[in-house]
C-alpha cells in the first residue's frame, strides 16, 4: 500500500469511495449519491495548505494507474473559513467498504497527523456520528477526545442522530 498526494484524475475513486459511505448512514449527512463534476471545485479547493491523500494497492508507473487501486483517501481541510483558525483543519476520512477493518483508516490517519508539523497544523478536528463506533474508536486511538457534542442534528431516515466533535492538539 502507498500513500501518496491525490491528483484530480483521482477525483472518480474518491467519490466513489465517498458514494458507497451514503447507504450505511454512519459516516456522511449527505443522502444521495453526489457526482464527481459536482466535487471537482472541492477537489481544487484542496492545495497544499490542505491536501487529499489517497491509499492504494498496486503499482502506480508514470504511464498508467491501470494497475492501481485506491481503497481509501484522507483530507484536510479549512475549519470553519476564518483566517483566526489557520492552525486548525478538520479531517476526513474514507475506506472502501470493502477493505473496512483492515487497518487503512489507522494508516491514513497516522500519515495526515505525522503531516501536521510541516504544514503548519497544530490542531485537528473530526466530525463523527455518534453512532459510528468504529470511527469513534479509531479518532480515539490517536489520542482525539472529544472537544464537543451536538444532540440529535441530523436527521438520517426519520431517525435523530448526534454529531461527536473530536479534537486533537499536535
Amino acid at each position: 500500500m502507498q500513500i501518496r498526494l491525490a491528483i484530480e484524475a483521482d477525483l472518480p475513486a474518491i467519490i466513489e469511495i465517498y458514494n458507497a459511505a451514503i447507504p450505511s448512514r454512519l459516516a456522511t449527512a449527505d443522502l444521495e449519491p453526489i457526482s464527481v463534476e459536482s466535487r471537482r471545485t472541492w477537489f481544487r479547493s484542496h492545495g497544499d495548505r490542505y491536501p487529499v491523500w489517497v491509499i492504494a494497492i498496486g503499482d502506480r508507473n508514470i504511464q498508467s494507474a491501470q494497475n492501481e487501486k485506491i481503497v481509501g483517501w484522507i483530507s484536510l481541510q479549512m475549519f470553519y473559513g476564518r483566517p483566526a483558525y489557520h492552525k486548525t483543519a478538520e479531517v476526513s476520512i474514507y475506506i472502501d467498504p470493502l477493505c473496512q477493518g483492515n487497518g487503512i483508516g489507522k494508516e491514513l490517519l497516522s500519515y495526515a497527523i505525522a503531516q501536521c508539523p510541516k504544514l503548519n497544523i497544530t490542531k485537528l478536528v473530526g466530525f463523527v456520528f455518534a453512532h459510528n463506533a468504529a470511527s469513534r474508536r479509531l479518532f480515539e486511538r490517536f489520542g482525539f477526545t472529544e472537544w464537543g457534542f451536538l444532540p440529535k442534528v441530523a436527521e438520517l431516515d426519520g431517525i435523530d442522530q448526534s454529531l461527536v466533535i473530536f479534537g486533537k492538539i499536535i
